[in-house]
């Protein structure tokens, strides 16, 4: 039964989190958040011209590239935060009792980490890859909803993407 939960909750390319385990996750880290008024992000991560990997190198190229955006995400973040494979290409992590002069460091540790090495395709390929980042915090001591702090993380990455991609941009505090 354990065995079957743990595969009901991870990703079975990258070994995250997935979707499904996320939502608990993030719900709880609400709930956190408006009873501590503790500070928390959500970042929403999408690679960058993904389809254009696929098309040109193959899917299981682009399923390299996923695998190793998502070990490099794992490596830049603490123990206590949730790294998931939020759909396709996407990913999100939720960063626990993150103060906002934090969310720059970090997520251009994560930027930077993605850009500064290729992915090995196979066959000698190398594939250069970026990453674009929108985040949000839950606002303190209210209560909100899982849908809206990711739709305000997602304004931010749909932002990051129309300012030229391989970039990060978070909204302000609440």
């Amino acid at each position: 039964m354990q065995q079957r939960r743990t595969l009901s909750s991870i990703d079975e390319l990258t070994g995250l989190a997935n979707r499904r385990y996320f939502a608990s996750v993030l719900d709880r880290e609400i709930d956190r958040v408006a009873r501590s008024g503790e500070s928390a992000l959500l970042l929403m991560v999408d690679i960058d011209h993904f389809k254009k990997v696929n098309d040109t190198h193959g899917h299981a190229a682009g399923d390299e590239v996923i695998r190793t955006v998502a070990q490099r995400l794992l490596q830049c973040v603490r123990p206590m935060d949730t790294v998931a494979r939020y759909g396709g290409e996407e990913f999100a992590v939720v960063l626990p009792d993150c103060p906002s002069y934090f969310a720059s460091i970090v997520t251009e540790r994560i930027r930077s980490a993605v850009e500064s090495q290729p992915v090995l395709v196979g066959g000698g390929t190398q594939v250069a890859c970026t990453i674009s980042i929108g985040g949000a915090f839950a606002p303190g001591w209210i209560r909100s909803s899982s849908a809206l702090w990711i739709e305000r993380a997602d304004l931010q990455l749909y932002s990051a993407k129309t300012q030229g991609r391989n970039r990060a941009v978070i909204e302000h505090t609440p």
